[in-house]
């Protein structure tokens, strides 16, 4: 357990345009804090730390009287980041993971590789051009973000769903799972789940 407890990743993002500390504890048990300023992200990244059993703390500020989309995206670069530093050589780990998430009406297939290969796939059509004061297009500026920074494949699909909420909400839920699965320690793996014997 030792190893694993050491399964930490701690990034501090400062730019003219936002200011993020964040801290994600792979092994934890679905703690969250988390204070972003864009109350419909709070929300999500504690779903993502609840149903992921991450333990989650982010401070931010950002630039929100122009728009959320500086504090989103710089969030999900540094949430990407500390999976990628968490994560390290990426020994022992499943590698994929596959979650089917359901919410009342919605339907939510993700699926990941944690490859080192950024990809994104977003079969998601939302109805509403906003969820409160959220800009539902941030949704997938979060995802390409938190990818590109984590090295995840990523496929998302709405198989389902009506309610602009429950989509955005089952897709965060359901990469917490995704996630939680593929950085699960398998006591088959040796080294890493790769034929080349690298990620």
């Amino acid at each position: 357990m030792d190893a694993m407890e050491q399964r930490r990743g701690l990034i501090q993002r400062v730019t003219r345009e936002t200011d993020i500390q964040l801290t994600l504890m792979i092994d934890g048990s679905g703690v969250a804090k988390i204070d972003t300023a864009v109350p419909f992200l709070d929300h999500m990244l504690t779903l993502f730390a609840v149903h992921g059993f991450f333990d989650l703390e982010i401070k931010a500020t950002g630039d929100i009287e122009v728009d959320g989309h500086h504090t989103v995206e710089d969030i999900g670069i540094c949430l990407g980041q500390a999976f990628a530093a968490a994560l390290g050589g990426k020994k022992g780990i499943n590698r994929y993971g596959l979650s089917y998430l359901p919410m009342d009406e919605t339907l939510v297939r993700v699926v990941v590789d944690v490859s080192n290969r950024p990809f994104v796939h977003y079969g998601v059509v939302v109805p509403d051009q906003k969820v409160g004061t959220f800009d539902t297009s941030l949704a997938l500026e979060f995802m390409r973000a938190f990818s590109q920074h984590a090295g995840v494949t990523l496929h998302i699909d709405l198989l389902h769903g009506e309610n602009s909420h429950h989509i955005i909400e089952a897709i965060f839920k359901g990469l917490a799972r995704a996630m939680n699965q593929a950085t699960g320690v398998n006591p088959l793996v040796n080294g890493v789940l790769s034929s080349k014997g690298m990620l």
